[in-house]
Order: C-alpha cells, then sequence, then structure tokens
C-alpha cells in the first residue's frame, strides 16, 4: 500500500513560539492538519479530512464564529482533500473508504465532499458527536458535515492488542493493514489509525498529542499556549495524558518498527512527507 502525507487545513493563530515552539511571539503559529490517503487494492481510504470546499466556502455558517476567530484557517480550496485528490490524479469517487480518528471540526469537515465513502468511526465518537451534550461538544462537533447522511460503519470496545494497546480493531472491507487503536481523552471515542506498508507500521495519533517534544524527546515539554488549549478542549484528562504516556513507550521500546505522529505538528508532517 502507498501512503500520501497529506495537509488538509492550515491554521495560523496568534502566539508564535507559544504554539507552534519555534520562531518569535509576535507572529501567528504555524499549525498543520496532517491526514492520510492510501491507495490499497479496495480502493483509496482517507484518514481524516480536514476542512471541505463548503467550509471554506461558507466558514462562519460552518465552523462558527469562535473556531474562525481561535483558530484563523487559512481557508484554502487547494488544501482540501478532495482537491489533493483530484491533484494526484485520482477522481473523489475512487476514495471508497474515510476512516476518521474523532468528529472534531477540523477532521472531519471534508465528509460531505466524499458523499459515496463509508465512513468508520469509534461507536462512542458517533454518539458524543449526536448528542453534544456538553458546550464544549456543541463547538466542536458541527451537524452540518454529516447531514448528508454519511455511510457510517461504527466499531465498539472490544478486539485485539497491538503493541500493547487494547480493543484494535481491523476495519470491515479493508486490508488488515489498517486498524483502528481506541485512544479516548481528547474526546470521548478519539482513536488512532495504524496503517503497516512496505515500510513498516506507521501510527497516526490524531490530538492524542498536539506537539513532537510531547512523545519524541526524553523530557516531554509543550509549547505553554498549545499545552492550555489542550487542556481546554480535552474530555477527560486522565485517559489523555495515560495514552499519551503509552505512545512514549510505544516510541520508546518499538521506534524501528512503529512511525508516530500527530495530526498538527507541521515538523511531523515534514518528517513524514521526507520519509516517504
Amino acid at each position: 500500500m502507498r501512503v500520501h502525507h497529506l495537509n488538509c487545513a492550515s491554521f495560523c493563530p496568534f502566539g508564535g513560539r507559544l504554539v507552534d515552539g519555534s520562531g518569535r511571539v509576535l507572529r501567528a503559529a504555524q499549525v498543520v492538519t496532517h491526514t492520510l490517503l492510501v491507495e490499497t487494492g479496495e480502493g483509496l481510504v482517507l484518514v481524516d479530512t480536514g476542512l471541505g470546499l463548503q467550509d471554506v466556502a461558507h466558514p462562519h455558517d460552518r465552523l462558527g464564529g469562535f473556531s474562525l476567530r481561535l483558530l484563523r484557517p487559512s481557508l484554502s480550496q487547494a488544501e482540501t482533500a478532495v482537491r489533493q485528490v483530484e491533484w494526484l490524479g485520482f477522481r473523489r469517487e475512487d476514495v471508497r473508504h474515510v476512516v476518521l480518528t474523532h468528529l472534531d471540526l477540523d477532521h472531519a469537515g471534508g465528509l460531505p465532499d466524499f458523499p459515496a465513502a463509508t465512513v468508520h468511526v469509534y461507536g462512542p465518537e458517533l454518539h458524543a458527536a449526536t448528542i453534544r451534550a456538553t458546550a464544549r461538544e456543541r463547538e466542536r462537533y458541527r451537524p452540518a458535515h454529516w447531514a448528508h447522511g454519511p455511510r457510517w460503519r461504527t466499531y465498539e470496545v472490544h478486539g485485539d492488542r497491538w503493541f500493547g494497546f487494547e480493543a484494535v480493531q481491523a476495519l470491515e472491507g479493508l486490508p488488515p493493514e489498517i486498524l483502528l487503536v481506541p485512544l479516548p481523552g481528547h474526546t470521548r471515542g478519539h482513536c488512532g489509525v495504524a496503517v503497516r506498508s512496505g515500510a513498516g507500521w506507521i501510527l497516526h495519533a490524531g490530538d492524542a498529542y498536539f506537539f513532537h517534544g510531547e512523545v519524541h524527546e526524553a523530557a516531554r515539554r509543550c509549547p505553554p499556549a498549545l499545552s492550555l488549549f489542550q487542556r481546554l478542549v480535552e474530555i477527560d484528562p486522565v485517559a489523555r495524558r495515560h495514552n499519551q504516556d503509552r505512545l512514549r513507550q510505544l516510541v520508546r521500546h518499538h521506534a524501528g518498527e512503529v512511525r508516530v505522529f500527530s495530526a498538527h505538528d507541521p515538523a511531523e508532517l515534514a518528517w513524514a512527507q521526507a520519509a516517504d
């Protein structure tokens, strides 16, 4: 299987190095939305979607004023997954499956651009996005992103072990080299997605962490504004911290077998694109 590493939404929040860990404070930070496009015998598989065409065209209606002011998305049509799929020489209909780490607006906004795809998601996450029980969840989950009625395929809390992680599941209709890895905490049903290609395993950890220093360095570190943002949006702080610890152990003990990256770190996206 061939894996393409894409940026499907850029964000430029204020705060500079307090957010992204580099440069000056008095500048806009650089944040990406790292998604995967996987070529398989069952068609193309998209891991997360980033923002979609309708989000770019109607940002206030689709994303909400609070998210626009806080995150400051670039709103580039060229960055949408559907346009990048087409740029690579495929049709949107070739994307047969979308696998979601979670349903936050910056990860699921492009779902309407692939209406024929089967959408794989952890059951607790779809339930949380449907109920939207708290003010935080009403802001982060945007029902317009699934108003077209996706072909959902949900998975519940059971499965096998994978490098010490429990309840890991293969996905219906997809090769066994693509796995859903529960990593709750950021949201109620947040997951990572593992993919094995010719170069070995990679693990898209979604928003289980935000900065490479949290997982890939001996002493955990994260820019202060980004660390604050993580705490503000987390649903279960104990679970989130626990899963970060498990990812740190995975990197420490299995670095030669699994490459781990998160969704929003531009340095990790650059490393992944260089490696593949």
